[in-house]
């Protein structure tokens, strides 16, 4: 991050996205873990909205932060299933965000989306404080995501402390994924379109 008041006044004139066609919201926040790292979760009806709004539009609200950050890199998944139940991209109840970017090996997707399906989303889910999630994946097809919103940093650290070994091991995380990235971001409510 080069200039951390610029990129977040920038950041409220992405206000502008809610006149696009097919835009469903927007939110994000800073990383807890590495300063001066931003992470912005955005969601689509569909990839071609995506495409005609960085066609049309997307030059004219990103020229808002132009100077302020360095090194932004731009992900695109696709929809799989919720983490929990009903997922809708909202952000006003939520106080924290966990994402996890995974890289599996390609003969090992169907396993892994299967325990994530059968394994991780059930323990998220009942999870007091977990309020929803998505797992996504990249069109490369080996690339996923895990977003969970929740609703304090207290109730996700129980997760995380009672939980995270023994359901690794469960889910053989070991010979499914190669590479795995991850963050804890602190949810800045300004930045919610």
């Amino acid at each position: 991050m080069v200039d951390r008041r610029g990129f977040e006044r920038g950041q409220r004139k992405w206000a502008g996205l809610l006149g696009e066609p097919g835009f469903r919201a927007q939110g994000g926040g800073w990383s807890r873990s590495r300063p001066g790292v931003a992470h912005l979760f955005g969601f689509w009806e569909s990839r071609a909205f995506y495409d005609s709004f960085m066609a049309r539009s997307h030059d004219r609200l990103a020229a808002t932060q132009t100077g302020t950050h360095k090194d932004a890199q731009v992900r695109l998944f696709e929809y799989r299933f919720d983490v929990k139940v009903g997922f809708q991209p909202q952000f006003a109840d939520a106080d924290l965000l966990r994402v996890a970017h995974c890289t599996v090996r390609r003969e090992r997707v169907e396993h892994y989306t299967l325990m994530q399906e059968k394994v991780w989303n059930p323990a998220m889910a009942g999870s007091p404080g977990m309020l929803r999630g998505v797992f996504a994946q990249a069109q490369s097809g080996d690339e996923f995501l895990v977003l969970s919103m929740w609703d304090s940093a207290a109730e996700h650290g129980k997760y995380r402390t009672e939980r995270i070994e023994r359901l690794a091991l469960r889910a053989q995380i070991g010979a499914d994924v190669t590479a795995v990235d991850g963050d804890v971001i602190d949810l800045e409510p300004a930045w919610t379109v």
